[in-house]
């Protein structure tokens, strides 16, 4: 037996026990005629002590040649400690050890294994395994363990059944790319990572299993940018015999069995808006509503002057900041060129002061007048002391560039507060979007989701103002979750599909399987799938979904550890009949 106890285990009423623990040396302090050592394991840590008086040479000797990091095993009886440590849970005792077996030495580590370590963040993701000793690495992924264990203890009372599907599938032309594998058995074949299990769940649903679940990798070869990895994990969730209603009120119950059980907050609210309110109100589909500062558009009330910024806009739209009015002249001049970044891409901000006395103050006053100025501000909503911001220009990207100032005065301001939880279904998102470079349209969320009801004839004259059945969860400003009532018959989905620009041969190479599928009884379905990533790290007050992943990849999608990806042998690549085009 390593260990009797932990190293977090041990307290007063342990006192005259003997133990035995194991675990790793977090530091030593040796004042010759005494040696301390906190041993750390998994639980905690705990003091030992060595002394001259009470301790033999030939131990005291081990005891001074012990460095951080090292792994031992030490056996000793529990005393009450002198000088009692009240910052950790075994503080008021230590262990008097009577034999010390050092079952490994190690190298002195390239950063300190402590909360607030001296190592950057590219060394510690070369060196994850000791990064994952660290405190804050460690708690966070128990954390992610503690809401795994939650959902599936939620699903399961709900009657659903986790079933694994396959990870080696075949790729397909929608969404992002897949990552491929070559098959050897099969030369000139390849199969793919799956992006989501979502044609599997909906085969399981054909099958009978009416409420399904898994908490699975899903792999996209997209490109990347910050916080995001190639490999993540869903929660993937799948009804049968159910509408829109019977999947929200679902998963709001997951959501809120979440809240309550691990961060003890009861949420009654589920508020819903449509993706067009969304996107007039917010400026985005994944709005955060923990603040205001919603849309106000002004078109009806700027373009009636000589200011031809603003009458040659597709739209004019503003946002009031609480107490903005007290802003000086030089940090107002500060957010103007904030906006004009490339990261956002306006070309430039007209702003309003809304002084105390009711009187307005604005970087327009050469062409609007006191009258005009107070029409805007009941447009927007703006309130005696506030700062009115204003931007203009094509409609999609005005209201994007209007959403990123919005979130990053919410930072500066302290709005954005991680222990307040503001769940939003957006719904009735457009079934699909038209790519202006190609003229060709394709699926919003994915080419299985329903029109709405009454919506279908639609889709043969105007396939732009289709609805989709569909709806996204979003908490603080971040879609936690996703998903639709899927087609369900197989002449609504060859329609679906030959609007995406299939052919019927294409169609049937690529989702026959399916389609064949829907001739044998399929029951109408629906579902969601959350990201189990981001989610963890919303829940955790934090914006780093890598901090609650063991071993994630950087903003280049390389693990630095393990030096991956990596180029294979030519022997392999033979095997599999690949040839590299070595040429430049």
């Amino acid at each position: 037996m390593y260990r009797t106890h932990s190293c977090g285990a041990l307290r007063a009423s342990h006192i005259n026990t003997e133990v035995t623990l194991a675990g790793w040396v977090q530091k030593s302090r040796d004042k010759g005629f005494m040696i301390w050592v906190d041993l750390r394991d998994r639980y905690g840590i705990t003091q030992l002590i060595f002394d001259e008086e009470r301790t033999s040479v030939d131990l005291m000797e081990k005891a001074k040649s012990l460095g951080r990091e090292f792994v031992i095993q030490v056996h000793g009886v529990v005393i009450e400690r002198e000088s009692k440590n009240e910052n950790i849970k075994t503080g008021a005792v230590e262990v008097l050890v009577t034999e010390l077996i050092i079952l490994n030495d190690s190298k002195t580590p390239p950063f300190t294994i402590e909360d607030d370590t001296d190592g950057g963040e590219d060394l510690r993701m070369k060196y994850r395994y000791l990064d994952i000793r660290r405190n804050p690495v460690k708690e966070n992924l128990l954390f992610r363990h503690q809401v795994s264990m939650e959902i599936r203890k939620y699903l399961s009372n709900e009657g659903f059944i986790d079933v694994e599907t396959p990870y080696l599938i075949k790729s397909t032309p929608e969404g992002a790319r897949d990552f491929v594998v070559p098959s050897r058995m099969n030369q000139g074949q390849f199969y793919a990572l799956p992006q989501s299990p979502q044609t599997f769940k909906q085969l399981l649903m054909i099958g009978g299993i009416d409420k399904y679940f898994q908490i699975v990798k899903c792999f996209r070869d997209e490109d990347l940018r910050a916080d995001r990895q190639p490999e993540f994990t869903q929660i993937d969730c799948e009804m049968a015999f159910v509408e829109q209603e019977d999947v929200l009120h679902t998963f709001e119950g997951l959501t809120r069995h979440l809240l309550k059980e691990i961060k003890g907050v009861e949420v009654d609210s589920f508020p819903r808006i449509t993706y067009d309110e969304a996107m007039r109100l917010y400026g985005n589909d994944k709005p955060d509503i923990r603040f205001g500062m919603t849309f106000g558009e002004l078109n009806d009330v700027t373009k009636h002057k000589d200011f031809k910024v603003f009458n040659s806009a597709e739209l004019v739209v503003g946002i009031a900041i609480p107490g903005g009015a007290s802003f000086t002249r030089k940090e107002i001049d500060k957010l103007v060129d904030w906006v004009r970044r490339p990261q956002v891409g306006a070309l430039g901000m007209v702003y309003v002061k809304c002084h105390e006395d009711g009187s307005y103050k604005s970087s327009v006053d050469k062409f609007y007048d006191q009258v005009d100025l107070e029409r805007w501000a009941k447009k927007i909503g703006a309130n005696a002391g506030d700062l009115i911001c204003i931007l203009s220009g094509e409609t999609n990207k005005v209201r994007a560039q209007l959403s990123a100032l919005r979130m990053e005065m919410a930072e500066r301001l302290g709005f954005r507060k991680a222990d307040e939880f503001a769940p939003l279904w957006v719904v009735d998102f457009p079934l699909l979007e038209l790519d202006e470079e190609t003229g060709n349209y394709h699926a919003m969320h994915h080419p299985f989701t329903s029109p709405k009801p009454g919506q279908l004839e639609l889709l043969n004259s105007r396939p732009g103002e289709v609805k989709a059945n569909a709806y996204d969860l979003v908490l603080n400003g971040n879609e936690i979750g996703g998903g639709s009532i899927r087609i369900h018959n197989k002449q609504i989905q060859a329609m679906m599909l030959k609007h995406l620009g299939f052919s019927d041969e294409e169609a049937k190479e690529q989702f026959g399987f399916l389609m064949d599928a829907f001739e044998f009884g399929a029951p109408p379905h629906g579902g969601i799938a959350f990201g189990l990533d981001r989610l963890v790290s919303i829940l955790g007050g934090q914006e780093t979904i890598r901090d609650f992943i063991a071993f994630p990849k950087n903003n280049s999608g390389r693990d630095v550890m393990i030096d991956s990806p990596a180029t294979i042998a030519n022997d392999q690549l033979k095997e599999l009949n690949i040839k590299l085009d070595t040429q430049e």
